[in-house]
């Protein structure tokens, strides 16, 4: 027979309780529970022995183990591409060697005080607030870069950073050590100045390597470094070459100064970064930053280095950076002038007439090598002159004293002159 009972009862009575059992389910669990634990217990302890009885694989299970590293220990930088690695690199090595300039003077020290008015009809006898003056303090009245580029402390920066000749200058490591400095030379054409530490007390300073700024591309990735803002030092900034052979007239310090065959670069060069470095991705200087243009974004301008090699070499051999010159009033010739004027050639140095009213002055190189008004200078020293390759840029390859071959062009045929170039003045 069935056993005929509700819903609820047949699920009870399946699961060995009744209605009267439920008072006992707990103290079965817990048997059971302490059961399975000892049986695990036996399981793990004898479970080598009975494989071996049993001859069945050993199974063991592998003890899990968590490492936490100390607090203190670094986490290596993995760099995410090729360039970025490039990047760090460089600046990891040559940071050192890029120092802040400060710039002091001694600045009068004014205080205020009060008079009575020397007007003798006053009678309500007000005190007058004055000014004068006591005594002087020294100041810092401004902040640049360099970067050092002999061990022995030998720094370049930009001629408008070290300008004046009454302050005194310091040069601030990037670990925080304070060094005088001396200037001891100047660019009379470019804004390049050499700087030398006073007394490194026997240091090996940390140097850059200059590289070559006669072949770089427009779009080449560079890296500039800086005193930005004369405040936060060795910032760094990435950008690529954005032109090249650029003219502009820079202005600063109460002077204008026309400044040619410059790199201009979208790398982010702000106030306090002049006289820094622009390095390729090698960590080779190619170029010293010296402007911006104000009111755009990221447009500055840079003195390639082949510019201050010539002159970093003079300062050392005679403390001075001079200029050779031969002494005409040019213009470069392209399309546009050739057909304005009829001129027979469409490259070259056309030699015009100037604010003498002659293109070639008088006593200089020019006027004993033979040159003339209206004859166009096609070569010198076998380089030929165009909109790329100007006078004065060949010119500056020299030095004075150097005699150089002329190709020149006068009346319809080409001839040779030889011309020793002068010293240029300021």
């Amino acid at each position: 027979m069935y056993d005929l009972t509700s819903k609820e009862e047949s699920k009870s009575n399946f699961l060995g309780m009744g209605k009267d059992r439920k008072k006992n389910i707990w103290p079965a669990m817990l048997v059971l529970i302490a059961g399975f634990a000892l049986g695990a217990l036996a399981f793990s302890q004898d479970f080598d022995s009975l494989a071996e009885r049993f001859d069945l694989p050993a199974i063991k299970f592998a003890p899990q183990i968590v490492e936490t590293p100390p607090a203190d220990m670094p986490v290596e930088y993995v760099p995410q591409t090729s360039q970025e690695e490039a990047v760090v690199k460089a600046v990891k090595d040559y940071s050192p060697a890029v120092v802040s300039i400060i710039i002091t003077k001694d600045m009068p020290v004014y205080e205020r005080y009060y008079a009575r008015g020397t007007d003798p009809f006053d009678f309500w006898d007000f005190q007058m607030p004055q000014l004068r003056q006591r005594g002087t303090e020294e100041r810092q009245i401004g902040a640049g870069t360099g970067f050092i580029v002999d061990e022995d402390g030998t720094i370049l920066t930009n001629k408008h950073v070290v300008s004046d000749n009454q302050a005194q200058y310091t040069v601030v490591m990037s670990d925080g050590e304070r060094y005088a400095a001396k200037v001891t030379a100047a660019d009379p054409v470019n804004d390049i100045a050499v700087v030398k530490i006073s007394d490194g007390g026997g240091r090996r300073f940390p140097a850059v390597a200059l590289g070559d700024s006669d072949n770089l591309q427009i779009g080449q990735s560079v890296i500039a470094i800086g005193n930005a803002l004369g405040e936060f030092d060795n910032t760094v900034s990435v950008g690529v070459i954005s032109g090249m052979q650029r003219s502009i007239t820079a202005y600063g310090a109460g002077e204008d100064e026309v400044l040619e065959d410059l790199i201009q670069t979208d790398a982010a060069i702000n106030e306090g970064n002049s006289g820094g470095p622009l390095l390729n991705l090698k960590g080779e200087v190619i170029g010293i930053n010296t402007a911006i243009a104000s009111g755009a974004q990221n447009v500055g301008f840079v003195i390639p280095i082949n510019l201050a090699k010539r002159g970093l070499t003079q300062a050392k051999t005679s403390g001075k950076i001079v200029y050779p010159y031969l002494g005409v009033y040019y213009t470069m010739i392209d399309a546009r002038l050739q057909k304005e004027n009829n001129l027979p050639a469409d490259r070259g140095a056309w030699i015009a007439a100037g604010e003498s009213g002659t293109a070639v002055m008088a006593g200089s190189p020019a006027q004993t090598a033979g040159l003339k008004d209206g004859d166009i200078i096609l070569e010198i020293g076998g380089q030929k002159l165009d909109q790329k390759n100007s006078l004065a840029r060949v010119i500056a390859k020299y030095n004075p004293g150097d005699k150089v071959k002329l190709k020149v062009r006068r009346a319809g045929g080409e001839i040779e002159l030889e011309a020793t170039l002068g010293e240029r003045n300021e």
